[in-house]
């Protein structure tokens, strides 16, 4: 009873969530763009754990646009949905990559619960304040 006025402010709780993470998948991200083709290729090798050996450097830049572009679209609630596809994808490839290499759930869990955050959130979608709704 105590909380049970706090659902008419689930726009602002949404609107919270997406700038908090978006914010997070930036800070995250902005290192890998900026590390040029060396970083990107560090980051793109992880695609090796689901059987891709190509084109490290690209899968890289691609990852490493995902997490700075889209916590940028996050925070705007802008292509909301899609960035969440990309974003999930990048932790998709990273939970992967550490249960093969017999990470212990300490090492993937970070990525694992983000998964589940950003397929949570292609689902619930961006919530009222936001650009895609305007």
């Amino acid at each position: 009873m105590l909380f049970s006025g706090l659902s008419k402010y689930k726009n602002a709780g949404l609107l919270i969530m997406r700038t908090g993470l978006g914010l997070a998948m930036t800070l995250h991200g902005y290192p890998k763009i900026m590390g040029g083709q060396h970083k990107w290729a560090l980051v793109g090798a992880a695609t090796a754990t689901i059987g891709i050996h190509f084109l490290p450097v690209v899968f890289g830049f691609l990852a490493a646009v995902s997490e700075f572009i889209g916590g940028i679209l996050i925070i705007l609630g802008l292509a909301f949905r899609e960035a969440c596809i990309f974003i999930g994808i990048v932790m998709l490839v990273a939970v992967i990559g550490e249960v093969k290499a017999g990470g212990s759930f300490n090492d993937y869990s970070h990525a694992l619960e983000l998964l589940i955050v950003f397929g949570s959130l292609f689902i619930i979608g961006p919530g009222r304040y936001s650009v895609d709704k305007k």
